[in-house]
């Protein structure tokens, strides 16, 4: 339950991280929140460049540490809506409804569970952006232990990859690119022996 709860107060955060760095245009179209993970369907039209799902992560964690107390309050559908709070399009609510707020950044109405301060999320790490359809993007993240199993697992992977180029973890990418050019004149002077 508290992983689902991290996931779904995290899904709010994206959302309006998104929104800030892709445009107010972006809407939620679909979104799941399970304990392993959260997926967000949104309307935008183009794949997200790098560095906006940097961006993105990067506003969202920002929240994450500021450790905002997350607030839910009941009020009626009117009023909720004239405070600015994301309502879901095409969704039925009721004359009273509850408002999440993660005070000066996310305003939406939600009846599902959810931290009670945004520090309780961890860590929200994107682990994936893509097309699901025209003008709907889909982004997958996760939060908490699965984020710091992420982190642990990638490191173990560059640590190894290092260790078997006999190269530091920093100058990885620069053992690679030398590897690939010698490859490649091998694969040349291969192929000009074979001619010959």
């Amino acid at each position: 339950r508290r992983a689902t709860m991290r996931n779904h107060t995290a899904t709010h955060i994206a959302h309006a991280a998104l929104r800030q760095v892709l445009g107010t245009h972006v809407k939620q179209a679909g979104s799941v929140v399970d304990p392993g993970r959260l997926r967000f369907d949104f309307s935008h039209y183009t794949a997200m460049a790098p560095e906006e799902i940097a961006e993105v992560e990067r506003l969202a964690n920002e929240q994450i540490l500021r450790n905002a107390e997350v607030n839910t309050e009941q009020m009626d559908i009117d009023d909720a809506l004239k405070t600015g709070a994301m309502a879901l399009f095409g969704e039925k609510y009721g004359d009273r409804v509850r408002v999440v707020t993660v005070p000066g950044f996310s305003r939406e109405l939600c009846g599902g569970t959810h931290v009670r301060r945004t520090g309780d999320i961890g860590l929200l790490k994107i682990v994936y952006e893509g097309s699901i359809s025209a003008g709907v993007r889909r982004l997958e993240a996760i939060t908490g232990e699965a984020a710091l199993r992420r982190f642990q697992e990638t490191q173990h992977a560059v640590a190894r990859a290092a260790a078997l180029l006999r190269a530091s973890e920093h100058d990885l990418a620069a053992q690679i690119e030398k590897l690939l050019a010698q490859q490649k004149t091998l694969e040349k002077e291969l192929a000009r022996i074979k001619d010959k």
